[in-house]
């Protein structure tokens, strides 16, 4: 009680009351999970995808909705099975993909700063132009694939995740162009003798019509395979694995400063599509056995493609070597048992 001395005595008795609320969260969430309160994760990504009362079927494909799970091969019982790992739903995101970016513009800003281009070894930019610089080609690639598959996807669980890997194959391909304005003291003759390394370059026309390909392949699941799965694996370990060792023992280690944000990703990212490949090949027999059919066809498609570049690049044996990294992921995700 909290009690008021004056010319007149008066009491006064301060309560708490309880409200319960009617409910704890969305209906569409709590007929999933139940009522009660939900993640902000499971709020922002379940059952959102409109599955029917469509205003029109699409022209270009008159047979199919507008969100229609038709368009891949692959079957689920629930499209929303894909949960995940990371949790990301839009502000997650933004906020973890912030700092990892302000890690980044320190690197970049202390690199500069410090002048450390100076320090590289002759002949070297030659090198990070002609193997490095060219792949923001292969990145912008990437954001098309997976924007695609966001497009085309079914269940918000997997299309979200398919926009911001999108987005960050965008970021990654800023990166590589940032990484040649300081190799060319930003007049851009880096990022124009990569491109014409890109168009003419012989170790770079298998990697270009692997590129073209995927742009075109129709089945949005199996464009996420072969994107990636099976071309992220090989080309991250024959780049930012052994390339960039290959640049520590000769000289060139503060490169790794430049290319700290494509490692970190790739730690990240590779979390969500081993779950999405797991959960894809654990739904049954039928989806595992397509999606080792469609590994095989791609892994002989993408290794024929890397080949004369990783050989020029590195050596006959790092093809091999990456190949076998990618075997162990696969198997890790149910494949190939």
């Amino acid at each position: 009680k909290l009690v008021l001395l004056g010319h007149n005595r008066m009491t006064i008795e301060i309560k708490t009351a309880t409200l319960e609320p009617i409910r704890n969260t969305f209906a569409h969430i709590a007929r999933r999970f139940g009522d009660k309160p939900a993640t902000r994760y499971q709020e922002a990504t379940y059952d959102v995808q409109s599955e029917k009362y469509f205003h029109y079927r699409p022209l270009w494909q008159p047979d199919k909705e507008l969100n229609d799970p038709s368009r891949t091969a692959i079957k689920m019982k629930d499209w929303y099975a894909f949960k995940d790992p990371r949790q990301f739903y839009y502000g997650a995101y933004v906020q973890q993909r912030a700092k990892m970016q302000e890690a980044a513009e320190n690197n970049y800003a202390f690199f500069e700063k410090r002048n450390l281009v100076a320090l590289l070894p002759e002949g070297m930019k030659e090198n990070i132009i002609k193997y490095l610089v060219p792949l923001r080609h292969v990145e912008h690639g990437a954001n098309l694939n997976n924007m695609y598959a966001c497009a085309y996807g079914f269940g918000t669980a997997i299309t979200q995740a398919c926009l911001y890997n999108g987005m960050d194959r965008l970021g990654i391909a800023q990166y590589l162009s940032r990484i040649g304005l300081i190799i060319d003291g930003n007049t851009g003759d880096s990022l124009t003798e990569a491109k014409v390394a890109w168009l003419n370059d012989p170790i770079w026309q298998g990697v270009r019509a692997l590129v073209e390909e995927l742009s075109v392949t129709e089945d949005w699941f199996e464009v996420l395979v072969a994107q990636d799965v099976v071309l992220d694996c090989l080309m991250h370990e024959l780049i930012y694995v052994q390339f960039d060792q290959w640049l520590q023992e000769n000289g060139a280690q503060d490169i790794g400063m430049l290319t700290d944000f494509m490692q970190a990703w790739s730690k990240d990212t590779n979390r969500w599509i081993d779950a999405t490949l797991k959960i894809a090949a654990t739904e049954s027999n039928e989806n595992r056995a397509l999606l080792e059919k469609w590994v095989l066809h791609w892994k002989q498609v993408i290794t024929k493609a890397l080949a004369p570049l990783a050989a020029d690049m590195l050596n006959d044996d790092a093809l091999a070597l990456a190949e076998s990294v990618l075997d162990k992921r696969l198997q890790k995700a149910g494949l190939f048992k």
